[in-house]
């Protein structure tokens, strides 16, 4: 059986995200070497596209399973004996914990931070975090990000982690640590400079999971309307489906 990506548990991941140091933050992952079976705490993250809560049908997926950066990711069919579908959310906190530790640009700061107030509102501490590959339960140091700083169509690989803000993706809603269960999310990228449309995880329009070659994720600029005090958050009912994600725990079936 397939070693799924290991996180906190959902309490634990409450509770770092409200008061996690930077420091911590940034130098301890959650995923421990080896494990057996990484249980409840197994995450497997997929686009509302192509599945549901219940039946999530194709997941984030390492190309042909390679440990290299700049190795394409892709979704495949879930699975729960495919290594290529290892993943742990490491280094989660706020966008204002990778701000402190120098990762993400200033700007990014601003807007994604809590850096600054608009009108009557503020612009909310969102949630952050890299996602590392970790093939039968083994850190590989490679998380999900892009080469160079995020444009549009760019595509998603492995990339070092714990270096820039390219390998951090930061959540779009200030009301959930990670991606929301049982609810979809606009994941932003880290390196993202275009804040009226900022550069997000999207699946390739006109493309299927099967397809071949496999479609590569890339980061494009986000669809639909944005409102509010917060001007970078979307109103997720009119952003595009191959541009909302989610993720649901535990081994797949």
């Amino acid at each position: 059986m397939s070693i799924k990506s290991k996180v906190l548990a959902a309490a634990a991941t409450l509770t770092l995200v409200g008061g996690i140091a930077a420091t911590g933050a940034l130098t301890a992952g959650s995923a421990s070497a080896a494990t057996p079976s990484c249980g409840p705490f197994c995450i497997n993250i997929f686009a509302k596209q192509f599945g549901t809560h219940k039946s999530p049908n194709y997941v984030v997926d390492v190309l042909r399973q390679g440990e290299k950066v700049n190795q394409p990711i892709i979704l495949f069919r879930t699975a729960n004996y495919d290594p290529a579908e290892d993943f742990s959310l490491s280094y989660q906190g706020l966008a204002s914990d990778f701000c402190a530790a120098g990762l993400v640009s200033a700007l990014t700061c601003l807007h994604y931070g809590g850096g600054a107030t608009l009108g009557k509102g503020t612009y909310p501490d969102l949630p952050a975090w890299e996602i590392e590959y970790a093939p039968y339960g083994v850190d590989s140091g490679l998380c999900l990000g892009v080469a160079e700083p995020a444009f549009n169509d760019e595509g998603v690989t492995l990339q070092p982690c714990g270096i820039s803000g390219k390998t951090v993706w930061i959540g779009a809603s200030p009301y959930s640590p990670v991606i929301p269960l049982g609810k979809y999310n606009v994941v932003i990228n880290g390196s993202n400079t275009n804040f009226s449309h900022p550069f997000v995880l999207t699946y390739p329009n006109n493309s299927y999971p099967t397809d071949m070659p496999r479609p590569q994720l890339t980061v494009q600029n986000m669809t639909g309307f944005q409102e509010g005090y917060f001007p970078f958050l979307p109103v997720v009912g009119t952003v595009n489906s191959n541009q909302l994600w989610s993720a649901t725990f535990g081994v797949l079936n």
